[in-house]
């Protein structure tokens, strides 16, 4: 029988050996026919020459947050669709903290039918550190047995209660025993862990790790039996790991690659997967190992055994690439139909309608007394604070503080952090803290996207500006705001549970980076720690060192809430 399409005249990367090979390609249908010698078949109702261009499966994702671009299913699928990915692995574990199971569900229902192929898995970090903060909903035992039982869920998403995991908590037994029950896949986040703590953390189940801190956290993980994920988004990290990688016998499968979680205007400036590989290569990576990890083991770690090869039986998802030194998708075929060439969709990807779930951010008006930092009740005097210092790897800090009618005078080189709850489910108030190393903050930086409870999270040492940013995303559903002097000076709306945009992707990217260009103009950011990007994991209570909540000051070592005051001496004359 003729195939329904021939590519010709093409260059193989085979997964497999390593080789590239010359070989034409017969597909019927969604399915990869025959590989064979070229120009040894021409029967075929379509053929397509490839010009000796290279032709690799289509890239996988094996972990990513699409939430972090802030787009779309459907939007989102447009944008790496052109640049050769034609899988994810989707954690939708921020719409989950927002919406619960509503959330997950929302997520299937918004990738179903895609030509991108979304595999979903069922949030575990629900919030992300139970006892020191609220997210929108709780996820124990019956969340994730209920998860795990839709086929379109096919693992427990990054298990980021490492302390819970390691301490027994009956959350996270409960949690680990779903994951094992249902068979599925079960993500990790190892950051930190090693020795003795990282051998009971795989014994709990965990077979995956994308947080590498360094080469050599990156090698025991793999001697550990963990499957790398390396990631595109801390790419400081590359070169090292690259070098660390080469000096093994071998690259094993157990080495893939993520993007885990990228921005809008990174995302179609840059690209997603496509990025992380030309960096990888730049490094000193062999494409052809590059490839493999974004093909045929991240297949094998996926359990696709559709996927991630370019063979008889396999699926015609490939990307055609006219060389191997810096890789720019040509031309994309998802199950044996070209849907992009030159970067670009040949046709638009038709949304799913769907309810979209707004008004996430229930809050009234805040007001600048709401943004003034205030210990129980002292008037007059000096107190001694508790701080966060530092950014993403943070430290216990303490410091003198003045007190004068009632509110701490913020020092010279501080800022304050603030944070409230924001999905109705507890009436505490906001909480606010000292931070040093964020140096003065020339007005305010908030965000109701906030890894991973997504509270309202403002930045900043002027009241008034702090509540004007605050407000502005209270009235529009969320979103990321920067005010300074009185006015709004870049704004992304995102009300679709305050971290969403129905923009066009053109549209939201030119808005995206023209916030985080005038962000400059109120901090000052110091790579690789201090960013831009850091405002939306600040709150991170999961992680070492102190962090603020909705609930308030947090130990992530300890997993206590400590209270900021060591002492108070109260100065009635109001000097120190």
């Amino acid at each position: 029988m003729p195939f329904d399409l021939l590519l010709t005249d093409t260059r193989i990367v085979d997964m497999v050996t390593g080789e590239i090979r010359e070989a034409d390609v017969g597909i019927v249908g969604a399915l990869i026919a025959s590989v064979h010698p070229r120009g040894s078949r021409s029967d075929a109702h379509e053929t397509h020459a490839l010009n000796n261009q290279f032709l690799s499966p289509g890239l996988m994702d094996t972990h990513v947050h699409l939430e972090s671009s802030h787009l779309m299913p459907a939007r989102y699928a447009e944008i790496v669709l052109a640049q050769g990915t034609t899988a994810v692995f989707w954690d939708p574990h921020e719409l989950a903290n927002v919406l619960g199971i509503d959330g997950v569900r929302f997520a299937i229902e918004a990738s179903r039918n895609l030509p991108l192929q979304v595999m979903v898995a069922a949030p575990s970090s629900v919030p992300s550190t139970p006892g020191l903060e609220m997210s929108g909903a709780d996820f124990a035992g019956d969340e994730m047995n209920t998860l795990l039982g839709w086929p379109e869920v096919r693992g427990v998403a990054e298990v980021m209660d490492m302390h819970g995991v390691l301490n027994g908590s009956q959350r996270m037994l409960e949690i680990m025993q779903a994951g094992l029950d249902s068979g599925k896949l079960i993500e990790g986040h190892a950051r930190g862990l090693s020795g003795a703590d990282l051998q009971a953390y795989l014994a709990a189940g965990v077979t995956s790790d994308h947080e590498l801190t360094s080469a050599d956290d990156a090698l025991e993980k793999l001697r550990a039996g963990l499957t790398l994920e390396i990631r595109g988004s801390h790419p400081y990290l590359l070169p090292d790991i690259v070098n660390a990688l080469k000096t093994l016998p071998h690259l094993s499968s157990h080495i893939t690659v993520c993007t885990d979680d990228v921005p809008p205007d990174i995302l179609m400036e840059k690209g997603g997967i496509i990025a992380l590989l030309n960096l990888l290569i730049e490094h000193g990576l062999a494409a052809t190992d590059a490839l493999r990890f974004a093909t045929l083991n991240a297949a094998i770690r996926l359990q696709r055994n559709d996927l991630g090869l370019i063979a008889a039986g396999r699926r015609a998802d490939l990307v055609v690439f006219d060389s191997l030194d810096k890789l720019t998708a040509r031309q994309v075929y998802v199950a044996g139909k070209r849907i992009a060439q030159d970067g670009a969709m040949i046709a638009p990807v038709a949304d799913t309608p769907l309810t979209l779930p707004r008004d996430t951010v229930r809050l009234s008006a805040l007001t600048a007394g709401d943004f003034r930092m205030r210990i129980g009740n002292a008037n007059h005097g000096v107190a001694r604070l508790r701080h966060i210092s530092g950014a993403r790897f943070t430290r216990w800090g303490e410091t003198y503080v003045q007190v004068r009618n009632g509110c701490v005078q913020i020092p010279d080189g501080f800022s304050l952090i603030w944070v409230q709850h924001r999905h109705a489910r507890h009436a505490a108030k906001p909480q606010i803290a000292l931070l040093e190393g964020w140096g003065e903050l020339r007005g305010a930086i908030a965000t109701s996207y906030s890894h991973d409870s997504h509270n309202l999270v403002v930045l900043g040492r002027d009241p008034n500006d702090m509540a004007l940013a605050a407000n502005t995303l209270i009235n529009n559903g969320g979103g990321m705001a920067l005010a300074q002097q009185g006015e709004v000076i870049a704004h992304v709306a995102m009300p679709i549970a305050g971290m969403l945009s129905e923009l066009p992707p053109a549209e939201l990217a030119l808005q995206f980076r023209t916030l985080r260009e005038r962000s400059s103009l109120i901090a000052d950011w110091e790579p690789p720690y201090r960013v831009f990007k850091a405002i939306e994991g600040t709150c991170l209570a999961c992680n070492a060192g102190p962090h603020l909540t909705d609930l308030g000051l947090t130990d992530g070592s300890t997993r206590q809430i400590v209270d900021p005051l060591i002492s108070y001496r109260e100065t009635p004359d109001n000097t120190q």
